[in-house]
């Protein structure tokens, strides 16, 4: 039986999502809603049992990045991956550092999985787009719903305004968020990390030749941004500490990155999946 009539609906075009989600810029963004997600103890206890993120963390970079695009970008695929998704977390269980079981799909897991991604947007895209007015962190926030339905979570297990999502996020950085181990890998500058192994033959070899110093370079890169675009309120509750020239560096970096980006050709400002699907509905809105 068809049940697509039934499924729910991405973000819909010329939205707030629409327009950034699947820009250059949001790879940026990523790092810091991810080390939110595993400041939860229940969610790094499955991160770090279950994911491939140290042996292959360019091939579950790419994957979580083409998943993120099809909820918002993937019309009529958006909600079979969100079952996909689903399908995924459905084995993921056990204890956590506290001792606590825990299963993937638990809703106040999962859900916080999600929630991460509506702060971090909102925090970041002041730095590298523009701060957003009242009405467009409503909109955003109206948007980010619909992907959490998408991913299967329903409407109880989520805060349904913005006046209701700020004290439930502030109470889960309260009262479960700290420094899991997971999270402190995750902007650590020291930590093995594999040389990636996509592109032609010639820059493979070249990069694995320089990656010794291209590895340092990366991740002390990964950590600025990590914590620079994380919410001063989570980056607190994380325990990481920023200082004052590491606020101006950004800002600098910020500054170049918003002259920068709108100026590109679409192909390079956009990432496939999101370019795909703009350049279909220009063409049928014509």
């Amino acid at each position: 039986m068809d049940t697509s009539r039934t499924d729910p609906p991405p973000p819909p075009p010329g939205g707030v999502l629409w327009t950034v989600a699947g820009e250059v810029r949001a790879l940026l963004m990523l790092p810091a809603a991810f080390t939110m997600q595993v400041a939860h103890p229940a969610v790094a206890a499955g991160v770090d049992a279950h994911s491939v993120f140290r042996t292959d963390p360019w091939g579950r970079g790419e994957r979580s990045l083409r998943s993120v695009q099809l909820w918002v970008y993937g019309g009529d695929a958006a909600a079979e991956e969100g079952r996909r998704v689903r399908r995924l977390h459905r084995d993921i269980q056990g204890v956590d550092a506290h001792g606590r079981r825990y299963h993937a799909l638990e809703p106040a897991y999962y859900s916080w999985i999600h929630a991460t991604g509506f702060p971090v947007y909102t925090y970041a895209l002041g730095y590298l787009w523009r701060p957003l007015t009242k009405a467009q962190e409503r909109c955003l926030y109206a948007e980010w719903l619909q992907v959490g339905r998408v991913l299967g979570i329903h409407d109880r297990d989520m805060p349904q305004t913005v006046e209701e999502f700020w004290p439930h996020y502030r109470k889960v950085l309260a009262e479960e968020i700290e420094s899991t181990a997971v999270a402190r890998e995750l902007v650590a500058t020291d930590v093995p990390l594999p040389a990636p192994t996509g592109g032609p033959l010639p820059v493979r070899l070249l990069v694995r030749a320089a990656w010794p110093l291209l590895r340092r370079l990366f991740l002390r890169f990964r950590a600025f941004v990590t914590v620079g675009l994380m919410p001063p309120d989570a980056r607190a509750a994380i325990g990481l500490e920023w200082t004052d020239a590491q606020e101006r560096r950004l800002r600098r970096f910020c500054r170049v990155v918003r002259a920068v980006v709108p100026v590109l050709p679409e192909r390079l400002r956009y990432l496939p999946l999101a370019r795909e699907a703009r350049q279909r509905h220009r063409a049928a809105a014509r």
